[in-house]
């Protein structure tokens, strides 16, 4: 009989696949990552007066950061989470790419009268130890939906090397604000470039790292002044949930469902008119039933 040599041939590809260079691949066929400009302008419209909300609440039980530890918020934002550590006495260093985002943290913080977090313009791609951060520098590392990045495995390691002691990060699932697998599905699509979490936990196991997962849900509430604008906006959605991956045909088959389904799921918004946490108006319409939004929260210990 011949001799079987299955086992001498067989490449297991969940190890033998460089996910990192999957997600370069990724890359080339998705929109581009939003500049620095464009946070600027949207940090008009973020505010931490809120906070803490349920998702912030969530993603900071989950990091178990303990009494008294150093942390690193990278991506901070407005701080939805450096302005709750440092209210709880945390020392943060809160750094955000975008030059409007530290401003308004800093008025936050003055606000609040918290001075233990250090806001600090940087991005990804910059040299860290030359602004400041170090290898182990801080106890514990965040990045709370802000992994928006060209070299992925380079940022969690990253993260890693600036942590003592515990990593935590939270990426879009199939169901984030830029993705919703309930309209896609109903335009006869689904979401093949908005599934980050899954390069991530690949990489950091082939890296010997045990990432955790859990999941945050949170509802969303979208508004708009027409069907037509509800229709702009989505249709936006699907192109950065399939992008170059479906013909033209078929998107304009998808994007005649997507009509038909905003116009049996839009109804008039009770709360017109009347701002919303971020202070913004909301407009004459509404989904019926408002979107949930799912992060993936995933956490590693050094």
């Amino acid at each position: 009989m011949p001799e079987n040599n299955t086992s001498e041939s067989f490449v297991n590809p969940l190890t033998a696949r460089d996910w990192n260079e999957e997600w370069k691949r990724l890359q080339q066929v998705r929109r581009p990552f939003d500049d620095a400009s464009y946070w600027a302008k949207r940090s008009a419209t973020f505010t931490t007066k809120d906070a803490p909300n349920p998702y912030v609440e969530r993603f900071l039980e989950l990091a178990g950061i303990r009494e008294g530890e150093t942390v690193f918020d990278m991506g901070c934002g407005t701080g939805a989470l450096s302005v709750p550590l440092g209210k709880r006495g945390h020392k943060v260093v809160a750094a955000d790419f975008s030059q409007g985002m530290p401003g308004q943290l800093q008025e936050a913080l003055d606000r609040e009268g918290v001075r233990t977090v250090f806001p600090k313009q940087m991005g990804w791609a910059d040299d860290w130890p030359s602004l400041g951060v170090r290898p182990g520098m801080v106890d514990g590392a965040l990045a709370s939906r802000s992994v928006a990045t060209a070299d992925l495995r380079d940022s969690l390691l990253r993260l890693t090397d600036v942590a003592r002691r515990r990593v935590c990060v939270t990426l879009a699932t199939g169901s984030s604000p830029r993705t919703d697998e309930r309209i896609l599905n109903a335009m006869g699509l689904s979401s093949v470039l908005r599934r980050d979490y899954l390069y991530a936990i690949n990489i950091l196991a082939n890296e010997g790292l045990r990432p955790e997962v859990s999941y945050i849900d949170s509802e969303r509430t979208d508004t708009f002044d027409s069907l037509d604008d509800a229709y702009d906006a989505f249709a936006r959605m699907a192109d950065d949930a399939v992008g170059a991956t479906v013909g033209a045909e078929e998107r304009a088959e998808a994007f005649g469902r997507l009509r038909c389904w905003l116009e049996e799921n839009l109804g008039p918004n009770e709360r017109a008119g009347q701002p919303d946490k971020k202070g913004i108006p909301g407009k004459s319409l509404r989904l019926r039933e408002p979107r949930t939004v799912t992060w993936a929260f995933i956490a590693w210990n050094k």
